[in-house]
């Protein structure tokens, strides 16, 4: 008897590649740069890849967080931001609060319960590039804020400070250290106690600020309160964003005219007969 080979069904795997392929279409992507650290939420359409919300740290200026712009606290202040900007532009900022205040604990966003039944959290994985995913790295600490903000990002707690791998448990306290600046303060007193000079080359914006070690928490902690009351604030003094048409006629003040094919030819002439004296 011959085998069947026709089915109206699709195979199993092909329906879970599928289903993959469709959970998977919003990714939180993080990058860092020297100064900077960039996060957006991107959409994957057949059309091309779309930003939905976007954050960057030095948006942070706008909070009170004016230094460390590229720390695990600014990571973690970063996604916050983006998890508290993206609910919002979808509206469903005050169904998924989040966390109101960091605690280390590890968490996952679930469903909320609301008048209309059910809702399911909005849903991304996380999307670190090429940057280094080892216990401790600043690019879990941007995951933590998104997931604090009330972002369901599928993670587990082994990559976070303070987790002990020998007991598989998450020190709690040793995390919510590194979300409120405490490991840059210990830090600055070490310095501070050991190396004058080179605390003060370190961290003389902290000084000119008159920001100390004692006072990191506090600030953290105000500066994530700020970012769930308004997560669309800008920087005092900041100028109204520019427009495409702006920026591409700043961009042509830069930009070197190309030159015709007769006027290359010329110039190319030119060198010929420039050589042929020398």
């Amino acid at each position: 008897m011959a085998q069947k080979t026709g089915t109206s069904q699709p195979p199993k795997h092909a329906k879970s590649a599928r289903n993959n392929r469709i959970s998977a279409d919003l990714l939180p992507v993080v990058r860092f740069t020297n100064k900077d650290i960039i996060m957006q939420i991107i959409s994957s359409e057949i059309s091309g890849d779309k930003v939905l919300a976007s954050a960057y740290a030095h948006e942070l200026k706008a909070y009170g967080i004016e230094h460390g712009l590229t720390n695990w606290s600014a990571a973690y202040a970063t996604g916050l931001l983006i998890a508290r900007r993206v609910l919002k532009k979808l509206g469903l900022d005050e169904d998924f609060a989040g966390i109101e205040e960091a605690d280390g604990e590890y968490t996952l966003t679930e469903a909320a319960e609301t008048d209309d039944g059910e809702r399911r959290p909005f849903k991304a994985f996380l999307d670190v590039g090429l940057a280094r995913t080892s216990t401790g790295a600043r690019v879990f600490g941007a995951m933590k804020g998104a997931s604090d903000g009330g972002i369901l990002i599928p993670h587990s707690e082994n990559r976070f400070p303070g987790f002990d791998i020998e007991s598989k448990e998450l020190d709690a306290e040793t995390l919510k250290k590194y979300i409120v600046g405490g490991h840059v303060a210990e830090y600055m007193e070490m310095l501070q106690d050991d190396d004058e000079e080179r605390f003060k080359s370190q961290f003389q914006g902290y000084t000119d600020d008159d920001i100390e070690a004692d006072g990191l928490e506090d600030l953290y902690l105000e500066a994530h309160k700020a970012i769930r009351e308004d997560p669309f604030k800008k920087v005092e003094g900041e100028g109204p964003k520019k427009t495409k048409e702006e920026w591409k006629k700043e961009s042509l003040k830069y930009r070197t005219k190309k030159l015709t094919h007769a006027e290359r030819a010329e110039r190319v002439q030119a060198r010929i007969a420039k050589l042929r004296e020398e």
